[in-house]
């Protein structure tokens, strides 16, 4: 099975499969759709049952049940790459016995364990990484990989017990649109699992709530030699408003449990600039907390102002998954006990992010998150370890017998 996941990953990886926030179309590149299209293709000929990509490019297939009485259950990963980095051409590294050293990139980069020490529980083991040009597409390409690798073994092999498991590979997830056209109802599963994680082991049902505000500077432009007293730069009104941000409350500045605010983008001319932040928490009282800080902050610095204004815009994005598979704890249960059963130690802990599974948790359809095998996604530092690749697959595999036996038994 190595082999072949590992011969699967690479095909897959070939495609540059990076959304585009600026496009409205879904998916918002066409190249997310050739590369359903190549998948289409493969599940059908690795004879899974009603393989269907729909116009939205959301990819769907099933293994039917060979059990009565099982609960349907659903994997889902992602099409798209994410945008942040160079997505194509993507030459990767494979690297066998790893031995601990420095990993050099081409001339661009190195992997090192002072600055990555998840490397050195690698030794051993077989690692795939960038050359250092582009992201390696682990997210989600792996996910895809090991989905098709667990769900073909169990439909090469009967004797094995399940219920109906079904399939989605959805456009967009990077850009926070994966769930928008998502059919909870016609998938039909009363669980899933999104195979989007990172290390091996990782398994989260936990969260930010998120929001996105746009907070928009209004000045006056005129010609410099005839400013006095007339022109407000709203661009200095804007990095002024900036300037006075809580200097720790960041991303760089948090980790764990902290929320943040993010700057992640900044533009603008004299007459009108524009800054954005993402707003994080994983609590909801403080999540909510956050976002009136910010908009009382940009009243007060509105109040100081003689000319020029300040305006705020504040959209919600998604919320933690937390409240919504809690009251559902077998659906943990089974992924803890299948990861066990293959030697592999769980470690719950929160997203620091969002996946498609914290909103279709929202639309009904539990679903937490479990590992790929891959580390530093989004960037030339990204790497996978095959054995956890295989890990996932075999995780997959256990999850599916282990729910058989559960409601077999009952």
């Amino acid at each position: 099975m190595r082999q072949v996941l590992l011969t699967r990953f690479l095909e897959y990886i070939k495609f540059d499969t990076q959304s585009d926030s600026k496009k409205l179309e879904c998916p918002s590149t066409p190249s997310q759709f050739e590369f359903a299209r190549y998948l289409k293709s493969e599940l059908e000929s690795l004879g899974f049952h009603r393989v269907e990509l729909s116009d939205l490019g959301y990819l769907t297939a099933c293994v039917p049940a060979n059990v009565e009485g099982i609960p349907c259950i659903g994997f889902i990963a992602h099409l798209d790459t994410a945008p942040d980095f160079n997505g194509a051409n993507i030459t990767p590294q494979i690297i066998t016995h790893y031995d601990g050293s420095d990993i050099f990139l081409g001339e661009v980069g190195i992997l090192t364990s002072e600055q990555f020490p998840s490397l050195l529980s690698y030794k051993g083991k077989t690692l795939i990484t960038t050359d250092g040009t582009s992201l390696l597409g682990g997210d989600d390409k792996a996910g895809i990989a090991e989905i098709i690798s667990a769900l073909h073994y169990l439909n090469e092999h009967p004797e094995i017990p399940h219920g109906e498991i079904r399939l989605c590979f959805t456009p967009d997830e990077e850009i926070g649109r994966g769930a928008d056209k998502f059919d909870v109802k016609a998938f039909g599963a009363q669980w899933a699992y999104t195979v989007d994680g990172g290390g091996l082991g990782e398994l989260e049902f936990e969260n930010f709530n998120a929001a996105t505000a746009v907070i928009t500077a209004k000045g006056n432009n005129c010609h410099p030699g005839s400013a006095y007293e007339v022109m407000v730069n709203a661009q200095t009104m804007a990095a002024r408003f900036h300037a006075k941000m809580p200097l720790h409350d960041t991303p760089e500045g948090s980790k764990d449990y902290d929320g943040f605010f993010h700057l992640i983008n900044m533009q603008g001319q004299t007459e009108e600039a524009e800054l954005t932040y993402l707003i994080r928490d994983f609590d909801e009282e403080l999540f909510e907390k956050r976002k009136k800080w910010l908009a009382d902050r940009v009243a007060s610095f509105n109040g100081d102002l003689v000319l020029g204004s300040l305006d705020i815009e504040i959209t919600d994005s998604y919320y933690n998954m937390k409240q919504q598979i809690l009251p559902h704890p077998h659906i943990i249960d089974i992924a803890k006990q299948a990861m066990t059963n293959q030697g592999v130690t769980p470690i719950i802990k929160p997203i620091r992010g969002g996946t498609d599974g914290s909103r279709l948790s929202y639309m009904g359809l539990p679903c937490p998150n479990i590992f790929t095998g891959g580390h530093n996604f989004h960037g030339k530092h990204e790497y996978i370890c095959l054995e956890s690749m295989e890990a996932a697959v075999e995780v997959i595999i256990d999850i599916c017998q282990i729910t058989a036996k559960k409601y077999q038994n009952q």
